[in-house]
């Protein structure tokens, strides 16, 4: 298997830590292992939460490897679709994706973090898309989710102004939700993580796909599924559960 990728578990928390030195790019192959590697979680009933980070201190991810686009003349649609296919699978993982940025994250570094349920960054990082300084665009999610996150305008200066931002900047716009100091971003990340394994993972699965609708439809097509997940919920193990785990007061046994 490939080192690009380091994946670990703790419990109901895996940790994947993108590991390509000096900057973490992102190949056709690691991408294709991260969509692989979500795929299995998402098959692994225990498996709750989900931290991607960057090895070393300097670098989250500087996005692609520029010379995969280059390695042969179809390389440049593997290479985007193995974006797409790599986020997009990200995006859908079944429970709480949380990106741990502790450096610099450009371009696809980025768009992966953007792709993820929620981003603590340390106060060092960098966050940009700058692709259009090089005559292309974000291809992996980073013209929706971002503009998602911090508004039109934001998204607009970013991409087609190239402005590079702080940790604190993002948090202020909405592009962070955590800044910590130096390399406390992973242990943030988890301490984040542990906390949904309080919370049902029937629940967590239906919120999530419920939130994520308005991506695809309106709010009036979204309405009548809360509803019907919540009725669904209301019979499942889970909640005889937790409503039986309140009532005698203590920690829920989730199945």
């Amino acid at each position: 298997m490939s080192n690009l990728l380091k994946l670990e578990k703790q419990g109901a928390i895996a940790i994947i830590t993108i590991s390509n030195p000096p900057a973490n790019t992102w190949t056709r192959e690691s991408l294709l292992l991260l969509s692989d590697m979500v795929k299995t979680l998402n098959q692994d009933a225990k498996n709750i939460a989900l931290i991607i980070t960057g090895e070393g201190e300097k670098f989250f991810s500087a996005g692609a490897d520029l010379k995969s686009f280059n390695a042969s003349p179809l390389a440049p649609q593997e290479m985007t679709y193995a974006f797409g296919e790599a986020f997009e699978t990200l995006s859908w993982y079944q429970g709480v994706s949380i990106a741990a940025i502790n450096g610099f994250a450009m371009g696809g570094g980025l768009e992966v973090a953007l792709a993820c349920d929620t981003r603590v960054a340390e106060r060092q990082a960098v966050l940009a898309l700058p692709e259009a300084k090089i005559g292309l665009l974000p291809c992996a999610g980073g013209t929706q989710n971002l503009a998602l996150l911090v508004g039109e305008a934001w998204a607009k200066r970013m991409i087609l102004c190239g402005e590079q931002i702080s940790a604190e900047h993002a948090e202020k716009i909405g592009l962070v939700e955590q800044v910590v100091e130096k390399q406390q971003a992973l242990s943030s990340a988890l301490k984040l993580a542990e906390a949904t394994l309080r919370q049902s993972p029937d629940s967590i699965r239906a919120c999530k796909q419920l939130i994520q609708a308005n991506r695809k439809g309106t709010i009036v097509d979204a309405l009548p599924l809360e509803r019907e997940q919540f009725l669904k919920l209301f019979t499942g193990v889970n909640a005889l559960e937790g409503i039986r785990s309140f009532i005698e007061k203590r920690a829920p046994n989730w199945k």
